[in-house]
């Protein structure tokens, strides 16, 4: 087994267009160990997506190395799954059909890859909802089909593009503690992207603050160990989650006032 499950070297992304060029991320130097979950926190614009689009496969960096589980990044694996904010179900397709689509674009679709996904959908409670349609569903529903679509071809490594911030905050909640909990019990890396500083915290055993346009990193903060151990829901009224939000906020604020906002 590698060392880590995702490092990157220097890894600089330029957008060029025909007009001009765009530096988004700069010398980023990041790893990701096996089982970790790591947060990516700031402010719009910092290229938190291009680094998961680099890490996915889906852009190639302008400078920079990167590697999954030790092999350098060309293209797509099925070693990375990739959630994002919108769910994206077919209406047209039942639940468990959409549970089962990324095994059918990786030529995973076989009897025990089907049992798999039926037996994640009973885990996340949604077994009752097999032949039902997306818009049968609560969107706090149709994000755990997404995260079922996303396990069901048994990645190693979780790509997380912000996948609770389109909904209300008690269904919000139940998610972290349930995403929390299915990634600690299959044993998956993961490295969410999210604007909400506490749910990074909660949810995270580190977590990194990228800087303003270009996106670098500017500091990485381990979350204490006694928070790690907590459900997210009772991490954040544990005894030294606010001290490390405000660790957190200080370097936003620091941010701030080189100008703009979050």
């Amino acid at each position: 087994m590698a060392e880590d499950a995702v490092r990157l070297q220097g890894v600089t992304q330029v957008y060029v267009t025909p007009n001009n060029a765009s530096l988004a991320v700069e010398n980023i130097d990041f790893t990701l160990g096996h089982g970790e979950f790591v947060s990516m926190v700031g402010p719009s614009g910092c290229g938190k997506t291009t680094i998961l689009s680099i890490i996915a496969g889906l852009i190639k960096p302008t400078r920079g190395r990167v590697e999954v589980e030790g092999q350098p990044v060309e293209s797509p694996s099925t070693k990375v799954g990739y959630m994002l904010q919108q769910d994206y179900l077919f209406p047209w397709r039942t639940i468990y059909e959409n549970a089962m689509f990324g095994l059918e674009m990786t030529g995973g679709l076989n009897a025990e890859s089907k049992a798999y996904t039926r037996h994640l959908l009973d885990e996340m409670g949604l077994s009752h909802t097999a032949d039902r349609y997306p818009s049968q569903l609560s969107g706090g529903m149709r994000q755990r089909v997404a995260l079922v679509r996303t396990l069901a071809t048994q990645p190693d490594i979780l790509l997380l593009d912000e996948p609770f911030s389109a909904l209300d905050y008690q269904t919000k909640l139940q998610l972290e503690d349930l995403m929390a909990e299915t990634l600690q019990k299959h044993r998956k890396a993961a490295l969410l992207v999210t604007h909400d500083i506490a749910e990074a915290i909660a949810m995270s055993d580190r977590v990194v603050v990228l800087d303003r346009n270009p996106g670098r990193i500017r500091k990485e903060l381990a979350v204490p160990e006694d928070i790690r151990a907590l459900a997210p829901f009772q991490a954040r009224e544990a005894e030294g989650f606010h001290r490390v939000f405000h660790q957190v906020w200080q370097e936003f604020e620091v941010m701030d006032r080189k100008g703009g906002g979050l």
